[in-house]
């Protein structure tokens, strides 16, 4: 199963109870919705959060905000 997971939370409440559940964030990000995109450093802290947040899942593909990558001046 995937290590990540789109959750209908704001990131600090994620970030809380990723911290409380002893779960490694190997990615956070903020998604346009208001929602939060983890990535779990392992499957089964993955797991343990989706197990924990069921009711905060959201399924299938979200909006994300833009990639921006500078371009180099050398």
């Amino acid at each position: 199963m995937s290590r990540a997971i789109n959750l209908a939370l704001p990131e600090a409440e994620v970030r809380e109870i990723c911290q409380a559940s002893g779960v490694v964030i190997s990615a956070i990000e903020r998604l346009p919705s208001g929602a939060t995109r983890l990535v779990c450093t392992t499957a089964s802290g993955a797991d343990e959060i989706r197990l924990r947040l069921a009711g905060h899942l959201i399924e299938g593909a979200v909006d994300r905000f833009r990639f921006y990558r500078p371009s180099s001046t050398s």
